[in-house]
């Protein structure tokens, strides 16, 4: 699977700083909004917002993994226990170990920036 076919499932959650405009995660969550996706913001070291996936009161499709690697593995760990099976790691979420992982626990998991796919696709389907 490629990156891009991601964005055809419409029920996303983006782990990261979601409330820091001025991290990539705030940046991606608004962006997958602003382009029609069901998308909820999931931070494990906030008090403000979800910290954990069980929260999310609907299917989640894809995972946008943008933490540092340690938290990932823990989410990712979450979301196999919640049959969630499709990650996208952005640049610096990603560790071998958190691959390895989803690796064996057949994660589809995608090292790419959902920025960059989304401007694709969407000139895609013009």
């Amino acid at each position: 699977m490629e990156a891009q076919e991601l964005l055809e499932y419409r029920n996303w959650v983006v782990v990261g700083d979601v409330l820091n405009e001025q991290k990539y995660a705030y940046r991606i969550l608004n962006t997958l909004k602003q382009s029609g996706f069901n998308v909820e913001g999931v931070n494990p070291n906030s008090g403000v917002i979800y910290n954990s996936l069980t929260q999310i009161n609907y299917k989640i499709d894809v995972i946008d993994l943008c933490i540092n690697p340690i938290e990932g593995l823990k989410i990712i760990q979450e979301a196999n226990l919640l049959s969630i099976n499709k990650i996208l790691i952005q640049p610096g979420a990603e560790s071998e170990e958190l691959l390895s992982f989803c690796k064996e626990k057949g994660i589809i998991a995608i090292e790419g920036c959902v920025l960059v796919e989304l401007s694709y696709y969407k000139r895609k389907k013009r």
